[in-house]
Parts: structure tokens; C-alpha cells; sequence
């Protein structure tokens, strides 16, 4: 049973592959779905309610930004539909931020996965000639 420790470690030392740079780890990190999420949803939310007070601000109103309440229900172009604009915002950017990440996590795992299977792969191609 030792030997076959032995020779387990030895195989292990031999493939040791080179340790990674901070950099490429930061690469291929995954994303924090929360965490992206809350960052759009809040840059989408203050957008909506900044955009409402200012147009609220300026008095001329702008009839494109009327069409917002076509997307979020109860938004107006007043103090209380800022507010409200700013949640829809928050909650659809929220979604959006999350699904991004998520997806984009999706695509970097499979990306990895292939290659590290078309790796080994390659690496076993000549496995018959050794023998």
C-alpha cells in the first residue's frame, strides 16, 4: 500500500504545472451574481430618478420620459414616480446584472471545460504507442 503512495506523489510531482499569475486569476474568476446585480440595479436606479428630477428641475418637460410609465407601473413624472421609476430601475437592473453574470460564469466554465478535456485528450493521444 506505501509504494503505491509513493508512486501516486511521484506521478503528482512529475504533471506539477506551473502555478498561475494573479493576473489570469482575476481572469478567470468568477463573477458575483449579487454583486453585479446590486451595481446595475443602483446605477439604473439612480439614472431613472435623476433624469425624473431633472426634467422635474428644468420644468420643461420631456414627453419621451412619459413613455416609462408604458414599462414601470406607477411611474409619473413627479417626486413619488422618481421613487418608483428608481425601484422598477433597480429591480430590472438587479435581473439584468444577475443573469449576466450568471451567464457569463455559464460560458467561462464550458470554455474551460473543453479546453481542459481537449487537453488531456491530447495528452493521451499517443497513450498506444507507449505500451
Amino acid at each position: 500500500m506505501g509504494s503505491m503512495k509513493r508512486l501516486e506523489n511521484a506521478i503528482d510531482a512529475d504533471m506539477e504545472l506551473e502555478p498561475m499569475s494573479a493576473s489570469a486569476r482575476y481572469l478567470f474568476a468568477p463573477l458575483d451574481k449579487r454583486a453585479l446585480g446590486v451595481a446595475i440595479g443602483l446605477v439604473a436606479g439612480l439614472v431613472v430618478a435623476g433624469v425624473t428630477v431633472l426634467d422635474l428641475a428644468l420644468g420643461d418637460p420631456w414627453p419621451s420620459l412619459d413613455l416609462m410609465r408604458e414599462f414601470f407601473a406607477g411611474y409619473s413624472l413627479s417626486p413619488l414616480g422618481a421613487v418608483v421609476g428608481a425601484a422598477w430601475a433597480f429591480a430590472v437592473g438587479f435581473c439584468a446584472g444577475w443573469l449576466l453574470a450568471f451567464i457569463r460564469n455559464l460560458v467561462l466554465a464550458v470554455s474551460l471545460f473543453l479546453l481542459r478535456s481537449r487537453a488531456d485528450l491530447d495528452s493521451a493521444s499517443d497513450f498506444l504507442d507507449h505500451i
